[in-house]
């Protein structure tokens, strides 16, 4: 496909986030147009997007937005905006449908959701179609997808079956737990929404996107268990349980909030599968063909143990949503999360309290109360983790993927952060990081940041038996690690004035002589 101009509405979104790079990678040129354009200040393609604030709502927000664009990537959603995201939706849709005309865009793409054509619709569905309806009657040629559930690392459909999967042996659930479903990776969405932008003008219709799999909802939380490693988990049907109710249970056990979920679950009322399936007449699947859902489940996992996750629903503007991700890579995935931050200041230079940091482990310790760390290896020994038996390779230098006692070094940006994924046996994932940046007033900062995603009722409870020790090892190493670095250059100072004084005795030395000699 050649260079297109393109205009990506929902950038901050799960979808979004992750289209624009892509698209950057293509050679396309990539406006994108958020409420809030401090939100993406910390994205990795931050430098590589031109950037507009604009409010869907409000069309005079949009004046000039879309000029000089031929491609406009709709993927908004007010889904959990409260009762009125239906008017919200309607607005934005008809905002965006007129600025497109007026502006002579060549083509619209809308990712929507799959729906029966014969069963009354719930809100939501009902919302995304009537939006869909709107772009396709806009003059403006228009491609609509229409998707269920998408299965990547973050996406809300995957975060609700991973959550209720791993935290509940037995479930009950209601009737739908028995309907068919065809699940989608979210690699081959992203395939079809770049892929729709080289479409022919004369193409105005919408198109059912699925993966290879239809399975009822109930055999997807038992394909992610095999997957997971857990043992199959037992359904238990109720007939009486409503989607108030299940939104309810699903916002107490998961992270995801009611309001995200009360959305999700009325959609699963009735099939969720492809009624027609001619979009390979106009769009050929991915190389090598779509990803099973068992592949898909195996990807997604795999970037949540990496820490590799790029864009989360929690990213999205949800109303009831729980606190925005953490400010430092990678996106936490919408965890339901515990984090014990400190910072510090120190009158030691960026470079020394560097050479500290990436100093730490193995023989050099952790700066902090050294029993501590030596009963939770002999613990983690003792329940068969590493424990700190493998020390660290380099006793002063760190590369990213080797092993520091217990620790992984997952990222390391040298000079300023270090990133270290626990391997130790803990009923949830925990990281430590730390980073060095310039004082406010000379010397450096240190700024560190403990994060542990607690995995079901032992998690939390691991945590908060956890958290009075925290007082002792995390305020006693981080004020440790800066006292080492001003030791050190209190050190360095005084040798260089040592060596400075000799060579002053020296040179005096030398002239006396020289004296003499005369």
């Amino acid at each position: 496909m050649d260079a297109v101009r393109v205009l990506i509405t929902g950038a901050t979104g799960y979808i979004g986030g992750r289209l624009a790079p892509r698209l950057v990678e293509e050679g396309h040129h990539v406006r994108v147009v958020v409420r809030s354009p401090e939100k993406l200040r910390d994205v990795p393609w931050h430098g590589s997007v031109e950037i507009k604030r604009g409010d869907l709502t409000d069309s005079d927000s949009l004046a000039g937005v879309f000029d000089n664009i031929d491609v406009v990537y709709y993927l908004v959603h007010a889904m959990g905006g409260g009762g009125s995201f239906s008017d919200i939706d309607k607005r934005s849709a008809q905002n965006v449908a007129a600025a497109a005309r007026d502006a002579g865009v060549r083509r619209i793409v809308y990712l929507g959701g799959l729906h029966p054509s014969d069963r009354e619709l719930s809100t939501h569905l009902q919302s995304r179609l009537e939006v869909g309806r709107i772009l396709l009657d806009s003059e403006v040629p228009t491609v609509v997808f229409q998707a269920g559930v998408v299965i990547g690392s973050g996406s809300a459909s995957f975060e609700m079956v991973r959550h209720l999967t791993n935290r509940l042996p037995v479930m009950t659930t209601p009737k739908w737990v028995h309907n068919n479903i065809q699940p989608i990776a979210v690699r081959d969405v992203l395939h079809y929404l770049i892929a729709a932008a080289a479409t022919t003008p004369e193409v105005n219709r919408a198109f059912d996107i699925g993966g290879p799999d239809v399975m009822q909802y109930g055999e997807m939380m038992n394909t992610y268990a095999d997957v997971a490693g857990l043992v199959r988990r037992r359904i238990l049907v109720l007939p009486v349980l409503t989607p108030r109710l299940a939104g309810h249970w699903v916002g107490l056990v998961t992270p995801i909030p009611r309001g995200l979920a009360m959305p999700l679950i009325e959609s699963l009322q009735n099939d969720a599968v492809m009624h027609d399936h001619d979009i390979d007449d106009f769009i050929p699947p991915p190389t090598g063909g779509l990803t099973p859902y068992r592949e898909a489940v195996r990807l997604a996992l795999h970037k949540i143990e990496t820490g590799e996750v790029e864009t989360a629903w929690s990213g999205a503007t949800i109303a009831g949503a729980p606190s925005d991700p953490l400010p430092s890579d990678p996106d936490w995935a919408g965890e339901a999360v515990y984090v014990d931050h400190r910072e510090r200041d120190c009158a030691a230079d960026p470079k020394t309290l560097w050479s500290v940091v990436e100093s730490i482990g193995g023989e050099n310790g952790w700066y902090s109360f050294p029993l501590a760390w030596a009963i939770r290896g002999w613990m983690d020994r003792a329940v068969g983790g590493v424990g700190l038996r493998r020390g660290r390779r380099d006793p002063r230098r760190l590369n990213t993927g080797e092993a520091l006692d217990f620790w992984r070094v997952e990222e390391i940006d040298r000079g300023k952060l270090l990133r270290l994924r626990a391997e130790m046996k803990v009923p949830g994932g925990a990281w430590l990081e730390l980073r060095v940046s310039a004082g406010p007033n000379g010397g450096s900062h240190l700024d560190q940041r403990a994060v542990f995603f607690p995995r079901g009722l032992a998690g939390r409870a691991y945590w908060y038996s956890i958290v009075p020790f925290h007082g002792v090892v995390f305020q006693g190493m981080i004020t440790n690690i800066t006292g080492a670095a001003e030791r050190e250059m209190v050190a360095v100072q005084e040798t260089a004035g040592a060596r400075d004084s000799v060579g002053a005795r020296d040179s005096v030395k030398a002239k006396d002589t020289e004296s003499a000699a005369d």
